[in-house]
C-alpha cells in the first residue's frame, strides 16, 4: 500500500487517471482539485495533514461507492476509495478523502 500526501496530487490537477473496471474495460477521472482539510486538533501520532482529492467522470451513470483500482504514469497503481458527491451538466463528481 502506497502512503499518498497532498504534495503527491498538487502537480496533477486536469491530469486523466485510469481505472479499471473488470471485465468492462478502463475508463478515465480528471483529477480536478487537490486541496488541504482544515485540520481539526492535531492528533497524537498524525503522520499527515488531511487532505480532499476530487475526480471528475464524464458519464451518464454513477459508480457506486468503492475502492477503484487506478492508475497514472506518476504514481503507478494504487488503490482508491472513490464516493460519488455531485452530478452536474458533464458527469459526475467523486471525493476521495485522506486522513
Amino acid at each position: 500500500m502506497q502512503f499518498f500526501a497532498l504534495d503527491n496530487f498538487v502537480g496533477l490537477v486536469n491530469q486523466t487517471f485510469e481505472v479499471a473496471l473488470g471485465d468492462v474495460g478502463n475508463t478515465s477521472f480528471v483529477l480536478v482539485e487537490a486541496r488541504p482539510l482544515q485540520p481539526g486538533e492535531s492528533l497524537p501520532g498524525q503522520v499527515r495533514a488531511p487532505f480532499s482529492l476530487l475526480f471528475r467522470h464524464e458519464a451518464a451513470i454513477v459508480f457506486p461507492q468503492k475502492t477503484y483500482p487506478m492508475q497514472h504514469e506518476a504514481l503507478g497503481e494504487f488503490g482508491i476509495f472513490l464516493v460519488p458527491i455531485a452530478r452536474d451538466r458533464t458527469g459526475f463528481i467523486y471525493q476521495a478523502l485522506f486522513n
